[in-house]
């Protein structure tokens, strides 16, 4: 049996959860360089044994912007967290830049970038990241209307197979 608009409806869904997924990125300011809302990809609807599968793909580093890490001091209701390790300095670098960061000390001079790096990371340990649910609130959203819309196109999807086998 093919299932060509139960597949379409679900491909639909991802693709409209990933948009509202990137503008979410934007709007709160989570995606500096833009990589992490390019790295959102829809990997296709596939039917298994088991039953439909579908999902979304992007940089491993965007679960722990969407759901967030506590802190050692701040904690937030999320399954990472900083136990022992501080965040390398070093991976924001490239960061600091592109948001503009370079602190001046009381004299007016910039602070040395490796100092600013470390009292970022720092911060990082302390506070941890807050869940932005940049991907989970259009997901949770979009699941609500999902079943309505499947029911649908696999209603269509069956008067097609139906017809088909009683004109055979």
């Amino acid at each position: 049996m093919d299932l060509l608009n139960t597949e379409k409806a679900l491909e639909e869904y991802i693709d409209i959860v990933i948009a509202s997924a990137r503008k979410n990125l934007k709007t709160q300011g989570k995606n500096a360089s833009g990589s992490l809302s390019k790295s959102l990809k829809n990997t296709g609807v596939k039917f298994t044994d088991n039953g439909i599968e579908g999902g979304i793909e992007m940089n491993q580093y965007g679960e722990f912007i969407d759901k967030g890490v506590s802190g050692i001091k701040k904690k937030y209701a999320t399954p990472y967290s900083y136990k022992k390790k501080m965040p390398p300095p070093s991976k924001l670098d490239k960061w600091t830049v592109r948001r503009g960061i370079a602190p001046r000390d009381e004299k007016g001079k910039f602070l040395p970038r490796k100092s600013v790096l470390f009292l970022i990371a720092r911060g990082i340990y302390r506070n941890g990241i807050k869940p932005s649910l940049f991907l989970t609130k259009p997901f949770e959203k979009m699941r609500k209307d999902l079943p309505v819309k499947l029911v649908t196109a696999f209603r269509e999807d069956a008067k097609v197979e139906l017809k088909t086998v009683f004109e055979q």
